[in-house]
């Protein structure tokens, strides 16, 4: 018996390290744009300023943790509307739904951070060391000292790029320039540093060494992904049918796309050397692919330079495999963009988008909530009359002070005439609420010692707040407790 018979399989395999080569095409370009776009929106949008008076932050982007609120450029949003924070996640999800169903991981292949990041590094890389070859010479060649300063240099740029990414996160919190500042000059809040310094170790650990293994293996997204996929669903595939059998071929042979025998794939592994998940697309749908479309744009070349048509390999659906195996004419991609499945999600993300927008423009400019004050339920007056005490909170959702008057309806709209309204250390029934704020208080409401309300038990009244700029009204029913007599 030999040792390789008693000794245990290995479950573990040492990772081998992927250099993917530098590719020109038309979905190498889109990459740059989407890749531009997305890192430009990260790192700018913190120092955009947007005018909101002079009692608010003037940040366009600013998530206020200490005063509970979000900015968005002319948008705020206030803790009690967390629903919109809710309605932006769902549609999140049914967005990835969609992009998914209709043109399988595009968001891994193209917008997602660990994608965006790791193409930023990777062009860092073939900066410094220079394309596939030239890494894979350095990687393999024992240390030195041009290998060391190349390595070293590497790192410092993937280091300076790592930094940016988590202070860039940081300054989303409060406003930048102040914390700006302060992180120079040691002044900063200690949670601003240990942020910092958590996200940038994990940039630089994910961009620039595990790279495609958080896809692999961190990211839950490739196992989900198999559920929002069906055989229409437009993905990057191999036409087999036409590159195989691959090998060598002369100038101007005849290939299967000119009705020969020999397939048009040459084996340049062009694809495979691009890919930067390291996997060879011809062995069909694989859990690594992202679909970035990369090695589409590497064959296209070679299709090119041989004089074979593009697209052995491309965005394909499954359903028309078989229509082109035997020739056929596959069904236009905007088919099986627009078919039932999509245009569901759609309609679903369409709808939550509308139904926010119209929450969003028709919001009150204030906010009005009353709570009675239940022990006791009334206090009886030295003169009969019967008083319930109520907790008010205005709050003014504005970006100035605001004078809001206050009065109180009966149940059939009229006014309560036997009712007397005051504010606790307010000498009328009128008040002041300073811009962003909240105004709270006590409300005491009085009624007659023999009108109905004291006499009676248990009233709806209705409490009006009307802004005396714009003639804004907001209102909210409550009740009045009487004697019951």
């Amino acid at each position: 018996m030999s040792q390789s018979d008693i000794d245990p399989p290995q479950l573990y395999a040492a990772r081998e390290p992927i250099f993917p080569r530098r590719v020109q095409g038309w979905y190498r370009n889109l990459k740059w744009v989407i890749m531009a776009v997305t890192l430009a929106i990260y790192y700018i949008f913190p120092w955009i300023r947007w005018d909101r008076g002079p009692s608010l932050p003037d940040q366009a982007v600013l998530v206020d943790l200490a005063n509970r609120r979000f900015f968005f450029f002319w948008i705020e949003i206030w803790p009690h509307e967390f629903y919109f924070v809710a309605g932006l996640l769902v549609m999140a999800g049914l967005g990835l739904f969609l992009f998914t169903s209709a043109l399988g991981r595009v968001w891994c292949g193209y917008a997602c951070p660990q994608t965006v990041w790791t193409d930023l590094f990777i062009l860092t890389e073939r900066w410094v060391e220079g394309d596939r070859n030239a890494r894979l010479r350095l990687w393999n060649a024992p240390w030195s000292a041009h290998k060391a300063r190349l390595r070293v240099t590497k790192w410092l740029i993937w280091l300076l790029i790592s930094v940016m990414t988590g202070g860039a996160w940081i300054f989303y919190f409060t406003d930048a320039p102040t914390l700006l500042g302060n992180l120079l000059t040691g002044q900063a809040h200690p949670a601003a540093y240990m942020t910092m310094a958590v996200l940038t170790g994990t940039t630089f650990l994910f961009g620039g060494f595990a790279r495609e293994q958080i896809c692999i293996y961190a990211c839950p997204w490739p196992r989900i992904q198999a559920a929002m996929m069906d055989e229409d669903t437009l993905t990057v595939a191999y036409r087999d049918w036409r590159g195989e059998p691959r090998g060598k071929i002369r100038k101007d042979e005849a290939t299967r796309s000119d009705g020969g025998d020999k397939g048009d794939c040459i084996d340049c592994m062009a694809c495979v050397n691009v890919c930067p998940m390291g996997i060879d697309i011809r062995d069909g749908q694989q859990l690594e692919c992202i679909t970035c479309a990369l090695c589409i744009d590497a064959c296209d070349d070679v299709m090119d330079r041989i004089g074979k048509p593009r697209g052995l390999i491309d965005y394909m659906a499954l359903k028309d495999e078989n229509a082109e195996r035997a020739g056929a004419e596959p069904k236009p991609l905007i088919r099986h963009i627009l078919r039932p499945r999509t245009l569901l999600y759609f309609t679903l993300w369409s709808g939550i988008g509308v139904a926010m927008l119209v929450a969003l423009f028709m919001r009150s400019p204030f906010d009005l909530n009353v709570t009675p004050v239940r022990n006791p339920l009334f206090v009886t007056m030295s003169d009969g009359a019967i008083r319930n005490t109520y907790a008010l909170r205005l709050r003014n959702k504005q970006g100035s002070s605001r004078e809001f008057a206050i009065s109180v309806t009966d149940g059939d709209g009229g006014i309560a005439q036997s009712v007397a309204l005051a504010l606790e250390g307010q000498p009328s029934d009128s008040v002041s609420v300073e811009a962003d704020s909240t105004f709270t208080q006590r409300l005491y409401l009085t009624a007659a010692p023999d009108s109905a309300l004291a006499t009676g038990g248990q009233a709806e009244l209705t409490l009006w707040v009307e802004d005396a700029t714009d003639g804004v009204k907001s209102s909210i029913e409550t009740v009045f407790y009487g004697r019951g007599e």
